[in-house]
């Protein structure tokens, strides 16, 4: 495919992914789209597993936003040796680059694993974005903290999605920068003000009150809440929105007024917000979730929606301590503050208060601050050359 050149004095930001582009618009798709309106931006992901006698290879296509995807394609017969599989994409990252004339690319990592995909690799500058503790989730592979422990001894940067992962790394690293889960507040606020008529086929039958969610359900979705909600309160609807990942859809609870939706679209999402009576994150308390910042509660926010959540660090400060998200933990907590949110009585005054904290905050802006850190680093890193002293490029051996 036909590459864009490189905008002037930006080198090309080559990212790796653990989740995929077009799975559920988060936090790389906002940064990445956004990225992409001044320089070059490659999405690497994970290998898929192909079967078609052609060999190893990389598949590419380019977003709308003009971020160009590149998966490994990978035979199935190296899935059971993970050194192959490395030296295989290695290989793979580094022709294809060479072959578009990028040279020292700025590496932006979301998964440690990815290290070895750049080895020998010079880069104009390394950022590691961590947006989850990824060892604590199921069926985190062995390697992947001492590659953290390199990747943290290599970046140039450290950013990380909430504070309780600030908090962590911190102490790890000299340049530890606090990016916590952001907003496109209109996108989301159109959910205040769309007509009954608007309502997605699939939820206008669903009595009220409703009481939603949209996300991954996975090892972090509470099951045994949400089921214990629907018995307790029969006459509460519950939509739950989402692709069901790493757990068996078999095992979700089952009742009249459980209503598993399925994946939506990001642009889909406010219209299904919009017939909520309140909106949930009902997280279990387990490894997965210590360290979590749910993007949803902001946007939850936005739509103006009333929002219930089990007590998650990144929702208690700040959502819960400015008084925007209700708190609760256990079944019959968690049903006393939804009751509290369908009868509350202060909503001009709770709306003026959310719209107050969410104008400090846009994924534009976040865009805006870690881009010129990137631009700062490089900066710093080109002064040596000039002066006549060694530079010190960021390579990985």
């Amino acid at each position: 495919m036909p590459l864009r050149e490189e905008a002037a004095g930006k080198p090309a930001l080559v990212a790796f992914s653990h989740l995929r582009w077009n799975f559920v618009t988060q936090r790389p798709q906002h940064l990445m789209a956004r990225c992409a309106r001044e320089r070059q931006v490659f999405f690497v992901e994970e290998p898929i597993w192909v079967d078609d006698g052609a060999g190893a290879g990389l598949d590419l296509s380019r977003s709308p936003e003009g971020v160009v995807i590149v998966v490994p394609q990978l035979p199935p017969f190296l899935a059971r040796d993970l050194d192959a599989v490395e030296r295989t994409i290695a290989s793979l990252v580094s022709a294809f680059l060479s072959e578009q004339g990028i040279t020292r690319p700025v590496f932006w990592y979301w998964t440690p694993m990815a290290l070895a995909w750049t080895t020998a690799i010079e880069a104009s500058a390394v950022i590691y974005d961590c947006m989850d503790e990824l060892s604590l989730f199921v069926g985190a592979p062995p390697q992947l903290l001492p590659r953290e422990a390199e990747l943290l001894f290599r970046a140039d940067l450290v950013f990380t999605g909430g504070r309780s992962l600030f908090e962590a790394k911190s102490p790890r690293h000299s340049s530890v920068h606090l990016f916590p889960s952001s907003i496109e507040a209109t996108h989301f606020g159109r959910a205040r003000c769309l007509a009954e008529a608007t309502e997605p086929a699939d939820q206008a039958e669903i009595p009220h009150p409703r009481l939603g969610f949209f996300g991954v359900i996975d090892e972090r979705f509470d099951v045994d809440l949400v089921a214990g909600l629907a018995v307790a309160r029969p006459d509460w609807h519950l939509v739950l929105i989402g692709p069901v990942v790493k757990i068996d859809p078999q095992s979700l609870p089952k009742a009249k007024n459980l209503h598993f939706l399925g994946g939506k679209g990001y642009g889909e999402l406010p219209a299904y917000l919009a017939g909520w009576d309140v909106a949930l994150l009902p997280f279990a308390a387990n490894d997965s979730t210590r360290f979590i910042s749910p993007t949803k509660t902001p946007e939850y926010l936005a739509g103006g929606r009333r929002v219930v959540s089990t007590p998650i660090n990144d929702v208690i400060e700040p959502y819960g301590r400015l008084g925007l998200v209700e708190i609760a933990q256990g079944i019959e907590d968690f049903a006393a503050a939804v009751e509290r949110c369908l009868g509350a009585t202060d909503s001009q005054s709770w709306l003026d208060r959310v719209d107050a904290h969410l104008a400090q905050m846009s994924w534009d802006e976040t865009w805006r601050l870690m881009s010129n850190e990137i631009d700062a680093v490089m900066e710093t890193k080109r002064r040596p050359a000039r002066s006549g002293a060694r530079s010190s490029p960021s390579v990985f051996r």
